[in-house]
């Protein structure tokens, strides 16, 4: 490049982080949330950032919420500031007014990178009209059709495990329940996803290119990249091309050709069908075991708008393989992890599963397993997979609060002030353990708490159990069902047929975020040294 050129692309960059630091001055100097009670910030350029990222999630401003009250704002990098609520009314606006507040531009960049122009990053009118033509097929009817597919993958996972057994001493093999879990539920999201196998389960351990472009784009490395970050933030800097942005092109090149040849493939299979049936297609005619297949149907209708209709690229699921596979593997991660911690709890589940007299249990018949259904919610209380995600706003804003509070001023105040362009955090998994909603035995993993759920979790804006986990309003999670089945399918095969240990020292095991929180084993010494992974000790299960 001629150095006129270089030049010419520094002083773009340079101009265009100004622009983009005119909201981070406003916001640290202008924004009404800086009246807000909340800690000091240390660091005029870091703000309480580095101690945000050195400690586990959520666990400062938790801290913080306890000394100075459940609504707070800290300082972020540049002195940007961020408002922190465990206010339930709070959360609760903010979720339903999906006109105010949206996803960040940064995070709708990365996201998009990642994912493709769908329903996680979209907003407004083009938000509605995907989520309208998605939702049949997320309905219950849907689930059950290919609940099967579940119980095949989550037996060939149980088959599998044994197989290692065997190979080792034929009593117990050390595992990685991560990668087993994340291999079985790729395979899972393949199939019920759009009817294509991943083969991950293979014994081989040989990927294919779908499966291989997959873990490119969504390896912990590639997701925490500190320039990758900067990319999303000043958009020139995209110009530059690394070997991290060279290999995601590749995989999502990959991933796009392989997703448009399989929607050419079923729409020519469905106008076949049609076209023999002598008519169009029509919304009657959404049938079909995958979702691929459902959403081309439905989008295919000639009784919906054209305005209504999605591209290819909105329809590829890509952004379900994230759903459906890293958030269920990573919780059932963290759920044999707790079955390790609590043997009371183990055992109980394992004596209510060996009552069912099959090993393909139904939609149905997993729905009907009470303790089950405890685990599943206790698990995703305790260890949701994403523990927090951010709003902007969109415009000024009043936010009305339960809790009124006293300002720095000294003011009491019975509603929150929020500027355009504020930032606003929604803390999901602080406010799944939270002791004011919870009771004081809120960061305990205690199944039994779902007999008799505290009145005050009702308050909690969530879709699902009164927590969090999957969001609520109009922005839910809309795979929500797919996701807690899934999970009942994996627990199913493998807590009937294997008593679990961890491999490790409990206080080993740390949490590392990247799109969810997975497992990290801490080795000691530099933190680069930390494999991320969940050792299990697995040995078959033998009735005494």
């Amino acid at each position: 490049m001629a150095p006129t050129a270089v030049l010419a692309v520094v002083a773009a960059i340079l101009l265009f982080a100004g622009y983009r630091l005119l909201p981070t001055i406003r916001s640290a100097f202008f924004t009404p949330l800086r009246h807000l009670p909340g800690p000091p910030s240390p660091s005029l350029f870091w703000g309480n950032f580095k101690l945000i990222a050195e400690a586990d999630n959520s666990v400062p401003q938790e801290e913080w919420a306890a000394k100075y009250g459940p609504t707070i704002a800290y300082n972020g990098i540049f002195g940007m500031w961020r408002l922190w609520s465990l206010d339930t009314r709070v959360n609760s606006h903010i979720l339903s007014r999906t006109d105010i507040y949206q996803r960040p531009s940064t995070a709708r960049y990365h996201l998009t990178r990642l994912l493709g122009p769908g329903v996680l990053v979209t907003e407004d009118e083009q938000h509605k009209n995907q989520r309208r033509v998605m939702n049949p097929a997320f309905g219950p009817h849907q689930l059950r059709e290919i609940t099967d597919i579940f119980v095949q993958k989550s037996n060939q996972l149980r088959d599998l495990l044994s197989a290692e057994i065997a190979k080792a001493d034929g009593s117990s093999a050390r595992v990685d329940a991560l990668s087993w879990l994340g291999r079985a539920t790729l395979d899972i999201i393949g199939l019920a996803g759009f009817n294509y196998n991943f083969d991950a389960l293979n014994p081989s351990g040989q990927v294919n290119e779908l499966s291989q472009a997959f873990s490119v784009l969504f390896s912990p490395a590639a997701g925490g990249r500190f320039f990758t970050l900067l990319q999303g933030f000043i958009p020139p800097l995209r110009l530059i091309r690394t070997e991290n942005n060279r290999r995601e092109e590749e995989a999502m090149a990959s991933m796009s050709r392989i997703g448009r040849q399989l929607i050419a493939e079923k729409k020519a299979a469905i106008l076949a069908e049609s076209q023999g049936k002598g008519r169009g297609v029509s919304r009657k005619d959404v049938s079909g075991r995958d979702l691929l297949t459902l959403l081309i149907k439905a989008n295919m209708a000639t009784d919906i708008p054209e305005s209504q209709r999605l591209t290819d690229d909105e329809r590829y699921p890509r952004k379900f393989i994230v759903a459906g596979h890293e958030t269920t593997s990573s919780a059932t991660t963290w759920c044999l992890f707790q079955l390790t911690q609590s043997p009371d709890v183990q055992r109980k589940l394992r004596e209510e599963l060996l009552q069912v007299p099959t090993d393909t249990p139904t939609m149905d018949e997993l729905s009907a397993l009470p303790y089950l259904d405890m685990v599943v919610k206790e698990t995703l209380r305790h260890h949701a997979p994403v523990a927090a995600t951010t709003r902007v706003a969109m415009q000024d804003d009043v936010i009305p609060v339960n809790t009124p509070f006293v300002d720095r001023k000294g003011r009491h105040c019975d509603h929150i002030r929020i500027a355009k362009g504020d930032l606003v955090f929604l803390p999901i998994l602080a406010i799944n353990r939270a002791k004011e909603l919870w009771g004081d035995d809120a960061l305990e993993f205690k199944p039994e708490r779902w007999e008799h759920p505290r009145e005050a979790t009702a308050s909690i804006p969530g879709v699902w159990a009164s927590q969090l986990t999957f969001l609520g309003g109009p922005r839910a999670c809309i795979g929500y069902r797919f996701s807690i089945v899934e999970t009942k399918a994996l627990l199913f095969a493998l807590v009937r047929a294997f008593e679990f240990a961890l491999a490790v020292r409990p206080e080993q095991i740390k949490k590392k975020s990247s799109i969810v929180q997975r497992p990290v084993v801490a080795l000691g010494g530099d933190k680069k040294d930390d494999k991320v992974e969940m050792p299990l000790l697995i040995k078959p299960y033998r009735p005494a």
